[in-house]
């Protein structure tokens, strides 16, 4: 799918001398600066997910959950347009509309790539608007630029907010989208949130949805939760990531290919230090292809998370990324790998592995 038109609110500081028109982007020279309207506007699945639907759902035919997902969020999203999802209405002429029945969220668990952002997008797309859809973490640096007053303000407006990813490694974060959720529901919006089960925990029932309700608290009566079984989607019945490439080769890829990105992986990964992540995003605007020289091992845990929200925004963008250094899969250090921040570099792993397997095709 091509990359997103640069979206007119947006703007870019060059931090560098404008490189030819034939020449790659250094994703180094940029320092976008995005307006708070925009991070609003944007609240939308990403381009991989524009045009999905229930129907465009391939359940697993040896997993029954995913039929039953299906079915709950299709008869969630009837019962939002049944009653639009919103607060009965009062009226000096009639009774006010009947509230809508059913829960007032419905979360998604279940390990990585089995569809659960497929489905959140669906029910998305399937809604009655106004309706807002973006990551934990999206979510909470909306806060950050808006406040949380105004974000209440602003997101009460929805019928349906979205969560994907949601993150309960960071106990202030996880109080705040708390208390704003807590707000919402106040307010008549509907929610849906998903998670991710570590893969050791996938054999011991709701694991990951009672961390959920226990960490949400007050919310944890207004949600549904729905196990989703499955085996990760990008490594069904695929090959192995390709190897590291050269230098030389990396160099090639980038000026062969227009509109790619060519940076040198240290740099690119001091550079996300200055640009603020909800701004990483309009780190990609006009980007097609990801090239990186010297990919090598992370052992900074700051660093580290930075990486991760980038990697979460090249793979909403479906941008395949050459590399060259090594393997995306050794990226993290087995210590972080076993630490509280775990499923998000596991996540970051997946998602790097298959941008580098889409490069060799």
């Amino acid at each position: 799918m091509p990359a997103a038109a640069p979206h007119p609110d947006a703007a870019t500081e060059s931090i560098a001398t404008a490189a030819p028109s034939a020449a790659p982007t250094a994703l180094t020279d940029r320092r976008p600066v995005v307006p708070a309207e925009r991070l609003v506007a944007e609240m939308v699945p990403p381009p991989r997910f524009s045009d999905v639907s229930f129907g465009t759902y391939l359940p697993d035919p040896g997993q029954p959950s995913q039929y039953e997902a299906v079915q709950v969020l299709e008869q969630f999203a009837g019962g939002l347009n049944a009653g639009n999802g919103s607060a009965p209405r009062r009226s000096w002429f009639r009774r006010s509309a009947p509230e809508p029945t059913g829960p007032a969220g419905v979360y998604l668990d279940g390990g990585y790539g089995v569809g659960k952002t497929h489905l959140l997008a669906s029910l998305w797309h399937a809604a009655p608007g106004p309706k807002a859809f973006g990551t934990f973490v999206e979510l909470t640096n909306l806060v950050g630029a808006l406040g949380f007053q105004q974000a209440v303000t602003t997101l009460s407006g929805h019928k349906l907010l979205c969560i994907d990813e949601f993150e309960l490694d960071d106990p202030g974060d996880t109080v705040l989208v708390s208390t704003l959720l807590g707000r919402l529901v106040d307010n008549g919006v509907k929610l849906c949130a998903t998670s991710n089960t570590l893969p050791e925990k996938l054999g011991e029932g709701r694991f990951a949805a009672a961390d959920f309700l226990r960490e949400i608290q007050g919310l944890s009566a207004h949600f549904r939760p729905m196990r989703i079984d499955g085996q990760d989607y990008r490594h069904r019945g695929l090959p192995d990531a390709p190897p590291p490439y050269t230098d030389a080769r990396v160099e090639a890829v980038a000026a062969e290919t227009p509109g790619a990105s060519l940076d040198d992986f240290g740099a690119l990964l001091d550079h996300l230090s200055a640009v603020h992540p909800s701004r990483y995003g309009a780190l990609l605007d006009d980007v097609t292809a990801v090239c990186l020289r010297g990919v090598r091992r992370v052992d900074d845990q700051s660093t580290a998370l930075r990486l991760v929200v980038l990697a979460d925004r090249m793979y909403d963008r479906e941008l395949p990324i050459t590399a060259s250094g090594v393997p995306f899969d050794q990226v993290f250090p087995e210590e972080m790998l076993r630490g509280g921040y775990r499923k998000k570099y596991l996540r970051a792993i997946s998602r790097l592995v298959a941008l580098a397997r889409d490069s060799a095709r």
